[in-house]
């Protein structure tokens, strides 16, 4: 089934280490953004990007709220938005429904609204249970907040959480993080997304390692603290399913799992990315400029653009690119049924370089995680 992605390009203040498209706005910008995505979604259902209309007609499987912060606009607006997805293409009956939001921005009533209106998953912006850490992310949230939100969400009737934690922060030590990962396992998530932090371009952190203010542990340490945090939660029962997502038994995101598999998703509102997966597969955006997405859609203009389309080859390595960032990996038997060969027969060389860190479990093949720390690296001769 298809996904829906809906982009809230909103922030109270945008933290150093994100280039992720959002905006510090006002109340009142925030308050018309819900009308622009009734508009968009309209609009996209009257006219479909690409050729055809497969992959993107509805009904949903998943809806994802993302930013930004979702969780600035009220229960209210998102119960608008929600309403106008059923309108327009509708939702299947299990759909799941995920609203990322930061400690701060709710309370308890606003977490009740939203589990009221229809969100089923909720994803928490925690990051770190170190008070040192949170101020050196520039979070607006400290750890005894954090903690509180969660306890909130599970009074709000959520049994399905899912919590962020970022490992090898600036001067963060092995004993720090145990203690963090202590701290998320008594919380008891669902779900948990891990991400070692790095300098994206053209953000303050990457301005200021570039100036010599700050500076990000080594490789040493890197490497370590992603063991470290796979073997904590893999102890504790959680399937490392992709190379920073971590689940208990059945509760692995549905729509991340749909960009891995390249099912088809459409993207609504300023920033966001569509994929239609007609022939070999085609991206799509929309600009990550609030302005131009009013005035294209005051026009009666396709806000959406074609980033790339694919060809066999190209749609052959992507798949294995994302396929391989997942514990369930890829089979011979769906290269063969997609593009008519197996892993050794299209990408010998490749397949002989990976040996260490590549398994074939009869004729399933995926990285070990030991092969996911070197995944950069060991995916170029594939692509």
């Amino acid at each position: 089934m298809a996904g829906l992605y809906l982009h809230i390009p909103f922030c109270r203040r945008k933290c150093p280490y994100c280039d992720f498209y959002s905006e510090e706005v006002c109340d009142l910008t925030i308050q018309g953004y819900p009308d622009l995505l009734k508009q968009h979604l309209a609009w996209a259902k009257e006219h479909p990007f690409g050729a055809t209309k497969h992959g993107r007609s509805g009904p949903f499987d998943t809806v994802y709220f993302g930013g930004g912060t979702p969780s600035l606009l009220a229960p209210e607006a998102i119960a608008g938005i929600l309403q106008a997805v059923n309108q327009n293409f509708g939702l299947t009956k299990n759909a799941e429904i995920t609203l990322e939001a930061n400690p701060g921005t709710v309370s308890q009533r606003s977490l009740s609204g939203f589990r009221s209106v229809g969100i089923n998953r909720l994803s928490l912006g925690l990051q770190s249970c170190n008070d040192k850490q949170l101020t050196n992310l520039g979070r607006l949230h400290n750890r005894q907040e954090g903690i509180d939100v969660v306890k909130r969400a599970r009074n709000a009737g959520f049994d399905n959480l899912s919590l962020d934690l970022m490992f090898a922060l600036p001067g963060q030590t092995t004993a720090e993080l145990k203690e963090d990962l202590q701290s998320y396992l008594e919380l008891a998530p669902e779900h948990l997304s891990c991400y070692g932090l790095t300098a994206e371009p053209e953000t303050p952190f990457q301005r200021q390692i570039a100036a010599g203010t700050l500076s990000l542990p080594d490789e040493e340490f890197y490497a370590d603290a992603f063991m470290l945090v796979h073997e904590q939660l893999v102890s504790a029962g959680y399937e490392h399913y992709e190379i920073a997502n971590y689940a208990r038994d059945g509760y692995t995101s549905r729509h991340n799992l749909g960009y891995w598999q390249r099912r088809p998703c459409l993207g609504i509102g300023a920033g966001a990315h569509s994929f239609q997966n007609t022939q070999w597969g085609s991206r799509w955006q929309v600009p990550a400029d609030l302005a131009a997405y009013r005035q294209a859609l005051h026009d009666q203009q396709e806000p959406m653009s074609c980033l790339e389309s694919f060809d066999r080859e190209s749609a052959l390595s992507e798949t294995i690119y994302l396929a391989l960032r997942t514990r369930h990996g890829i089979t011979d038997t769906e290269l063969q049924d997609r593009f008519g060969c197996t892993l050794q027969e299209a990408f010998p060389d490749a397949v002989a370089a990976s040996t260490q860190w590549l398994t074939n479990d009869n004729g399933r093949w995926s990285f070990t995680p030991a092969g996911w720390l070197l995944f950069d690296t060991l995916i170029l001769p594939f692509l």
